[in-house]
């Protein structure tokens, strides 16, 4: 299987995974032209799931090193079986609530809420769990990509006042679905032997097998999660299965491509832990919400027309975000 040897090449994969995590959503903008959320989730599932077996048997099972993808899937304990299971199902969890919750406190208040949580307490679970990295300088880094969240949500307050019906339900959700959020990366991080690859301890998954029981379990736990929501939304009317069916394919693909966009990062994430550590690899995944960010300001021109006081806050969001991201990278160089 492929696997990363050196830290600067991990990082750049954690550079990947930031992109990935923060364009997905794009596929979701498109679709939401004429798709609902829940049924665009149904394709965003099937995406993921689809690449998870794509990647096992390409790069999971190329290469003299570690062991290959069907081979290390018929010997993973159960108990690393039911690990990533749960973290998959944690993370689909956590999605759908925090998508509830922008629908229902918006955008500005429930994003950077639930993905400010995520990223504080996943990276103290992540390195409690496996640590590696000067702790100092990566909470540093951390904090100071925290800061560059909370001001993007105060720019965008100012362009959208008005604009989203904040309420304490929706706002609760979002914090429900921050901490869901900050565990799922720990529950498929200790499925693998992350200090070895190359010789995994028997019993232990690799990247490549723990991200595909991983996508088993957004699967099968959308099967409840997701058939719920489409009942009982949180936002709109009931949808169904049968207009699921009926929806055009070019519409269908636009979902799987943004299933397998967000796959791309996450399975890039799990190698790179190997070499840069879970918690670095999860906090500079985290900071997609800043490429969002510029998806917002330099395509969809969120920000057009904006005034000088917010265009400072945004000039001030990107400085925050670089030296967050510096701060991070260098707490695993040693």
């Amino acid at each position: 299987m492929f696997i990363v040897n050196n830290y600067l090449l991990a990082v750049v994969l954690c550079f990947v995974t930031m992109l990935c995590w923060g364009s997905w959503a794009n596929t979701q903008k498109l679709a939401g032209k004429t798709w609902r959320y829940e049924l665009f989730y149904w394709d965003y599932v099937i995406g993921i799931l689809l690449f998870s077996i794509i990647l096992g048997f390409t790069l999971g099972s190329v290469g003299d090193e570690g062991r290959s993808f069907l081979a290390d899937l018929k010997q993973i304990t159960v108990g690393n079986y039911v690990s990533a299971l749960i973290g998959g199902a944690v993370f689909n969890l956590g999605n759908i609530l925090l998508s509830a919750a922008v629908a229902m406190a918006g955008m500005t208040v429930a994003f950077p809420l639930g993905v400010g949580i995520a990223l504080v307490l996943g990276v103290i679970v992540n390195y409690i769990g496996a640590p590696k990295g000067d702790p100092t300088t990566l909470f540093l880094g951390v904090v100071l990509v925290v800061v560059a969240i909370v001001l993007n949500a105060i720019a965008s307050g100012k362009m959208h006042r008005g604009g989203a019906n904040s309420n304490k339900k929706g706002i609760v959700i979002a914090v429900i679905a921050g901490v869901l959020m900050s565990f799922f990366y720990r529950f498929v991080a200790a499925a693998m032997d992350l200090n070895n690859f190359e010789a995994p301890t028997p019993g232990m998954a690799t990247p490549y097998s723990a991200f595909f029981i991983f996508a088993v379990g957004i699967f099968l736990s959308n099967l409840v999660f997701n058939t719920i929501v489409m009942r009982r939304p949180f936002d709109g009317a009931p949808v169904t299965y049968k207009e699921y069916f009926n929806g055009r394919t070019s519409t269908h693909m636009v979902g799987v491509l943004g299933g397998v966009i967000w796959g791309i990062g996450t399975a890039l994430s799990y190698i790179a832990a190997g070499k840069a550590g879970a918690a670095i690899s999860y906090a500079l995944g985290q900071g997609a919400p800043m490429v969002a960010a510029l998806w917002g300001i330099f395509i969809w021109k969120e920000f057009k027309g904006a005034s000088r006081g917010v265009n400072y806050l945004l000039a001030c969001m990107f400085v925050f975000f670089i030296a967050g991201l510096g701060a991070i990278i260098l707490s695993g160089a040693n």
